[in-house]
């Protein structure tokens, strides 16, 4: 059965990678650690992160270019001042009190609030390609490796169960909200929620590449 599993994952991994395309942007260094390069899979031996530090990595790249298109087409750009007025959308972070940072590492918090914020971003992300209607099939692509990078984090913690499932009813009225904005609000929305799902990857990719390096360096 876990090789039945574990072949689908594969499987499913490699059609999203043709899916989201395989070109990637370097991370940006803002947390003072060393740049990120590409992931490279032929170093790692802990089967399940490798991909899902690929495909973390893929889902940064395309949010990175979504949220460029955006400043492009729109002058919706990070610089704008209308982004401070507006930034109230209670957006998943990851912070030091979910144990991702190199200080403190703890993986089962990590993992928690990785996999937990994922969830969450699954709304956030429909009204995105509900909004950024020329970009819908990327966007789609993005939700598909969220929910599926999300459901694989999951699994990887010790107690599943522990992981917090966004309420269905609060979420339906959390899309309702954000459908009601009107049209000018409706993009800088759209602008910050890849901007801050950006971020959250960004963090990701270097919490699960901490994990994996050492699990390696373990075993």
């Amino acid at each position: 059965l876990v090789y039945f599993l574990f072949s689908g994952f594969l499987l499913a991994a490699a059609a999203l990678t043709s899916l989201l395309g395989t070109r990637a942007v370097p991370l940006p260094d803002s947390s003072g650690e060393e740049e990120l390069v590409e992931p490279s899979d032929s170093l790692a031996r802990s089967p399940l992160l490798p991909d899902c530090e690929s495909l973390a990595w893929l889902l940064h790249s395309k949010a990175v270019k979504l949220k460029d298109e955006m400043c492009e087409k729109f002058t919706v750009c990070d610089n704008s001042m209308e982004m401070l007025a507006q930034n109230n959308l209670n957006l998943p972070k990851i912070t030091e009190e979910d144990g991702c940072l190199l200080s403190g590492f703890n993986e089962e918090k990590c993992l928690r609030g990785i996999s937990s914020g994922l969830f969450t971003f699954q709304t956030y992300l429909e009204y995105v390609r509900e909004t950024f209607i020329s970009e819908k099939q990327k966007v789609e692509s993005i939700c598909y490796g969220t929910k599926h990078l999300a459901n694989t984090l999951r699994q990887m913690v010790k107690n599943p169960d522990a992981v917090i499932m966004p309420d269905p009813a609060t979420q339906s009225t959390l899309f309702a909200k954000l459908k009601s904005n009107k049209k000018w609000i409706e993009k800088i929305s759209t602008h910050l929620i890849l901007r801050d799902f950006t971020s959250f990857m960004e963090k990701t990719v270097r919490a699960v590449r901490y994990l994996k390096n050492t699990r390696n360096l373990s075993v």
